[in-house]
């Protein structure tokens, strides 16, 4: 060996030589803290007011909007790769059902609770949970109840929201997720459950952090929930409002929710941390959202990204971040390209 070759590897640092810890397949998967497992994944579900509907929608590709008939012949190939979980968005399509107060949410005959006895009976071990929101079933297409200046009522909205979490828990569902982002829901939620007798079977999973983003078009598509008028920036959280989610999500376990989601994902990993180390003993939830997810099938689409690999790297760094969920659009696709 030559000198010079030899003062080299005497210099250079023993802890500097990582490449021999992830130089093998099986080595770089030892090297992921938390590795994508396919019970951590939960999948958006449009459940319509149209009992035989199958509506495509066109900025969401592979997703349609379905009636309560269709429902289980769509989800069971998926139930059989592996689908444990579900989360329910109703979407009112009669014409006249939508009122300023949302009373079609829980309707019982309505698309929430008719798509929860149903997937109870067709899918007896699949956890479902609803969506607990006003803006799919009010004439105005916001959150809450409105006062005249179209500002939310806080107090009657919250009242609504509740009732609707409730009437969701006793027609069966396993976990209620309010997702207008109205102050003091998780409370009212969670004494409305104590009241009826609830509380110890039904999980309260808040949206406790999400931003007012420019990536739910596509969703507003299927759900057919945009507002009227106005947005949502009053109650949704300002992008760059980092405190005020990390105060939302001290607030919400505080009222006892029992899990946080983080709504978007890709663009607010650092709320993701935050929360994961304000709520370190429950489990954080990332929203791929629909922008992210046509996003993502656009980027393939144009040959910039391989979609696979950028799914299976995004939904990777969600975990990273400290997510132990994800609900996301591309569950069927992570069912088939995961292994457990």
């Amino acid at each position: 060996m030559h000198t010079a070759e030899f003062l080299d590897i005497e210099e250079t640092q023993i802890s500097s030589i990582l490449a021999g810890g992830y130089n093998h397949p099986l080595l770089r998967e030892w090297q992921s803290e938390r590795q994508l497992h396919k019970n951590m994944l939960i999948f958006p579900i449009f459940i319509s007011d149209q009992p035989d509907d199958i509506t495509p929608i066109d900025s969401l590709p592979n997703i349609s909007r379905l009636g309560v008939n269709k429902i289980v012949d769509y989800l069971r190939p998926l139930v059989e790769k592996g689908l444990r979980s579900v989360i329910i968005f109703g979407v009112p399509l009669a014409p006249g059902c939508k009122d300023p107060v949302g009373t079609a949410a829980d309707d019982p005959n309505g698309p929430v609770i008719q798509g929860i006895k149903t997937l109870r009976q067709a899918f007896p071990d699949l956890y479902i949970i609803c969506d607990v929101c006003l803006c799919e079933y009010t004439s105005h297409g916001h959150c809450g109840v409105l006062y005249k200046d179209g500002t939310i009522n806080r107090e009657l909205s919250v009242a609504r929201i509740a009732a609707v979490a409730v009437n969701y828990a006793k027609a069966g569902a396993h976990c209620v997720a309010p997702s207008d982002m109205i102050d003091g829901r998780i409370k009212e939620i969670k004494r409305g459950l104590i009241n009826a007798g609830l509380a110890h079977k039904t999980f309260v999973l808040s949206y406790a952090a999400k931003f007012s983003a420019n990536l739910y078009g596509p969703f507003r598509d299927a759900a057919c929930s945009a507002p009227s008028s106005g947005d949502r920036k009053r109650y949704q959280l300002p992008h760059a409002g980092r405190g005020l989610a990390r105060r939302a999500v001290q607030r919400d376990m505080n009222e006892g929710a029992d899990g946080i989601i983080v709504k978007p994902s890709t663009f607010y990993l650092d709320i993701m941390r935050d929360a994961s180390e304000i709520c370190r003993d429950l489990p954080i939830c990332a929203y791929h959202v629909s922008g992210e997810y046509a996003m993502l099938h656009a980027a393939a689409e144009k040959g910039v990204v391989d979609l696979k690999s950028i799914v299976l790297e995004s939904h990777q760094g969600f975990l990273r971040a400290g997510a132990r969920l994800i609900i996301t659009y591309f569950t069927p696709e992570l069912l088939d390209w995961i292994s457990e």
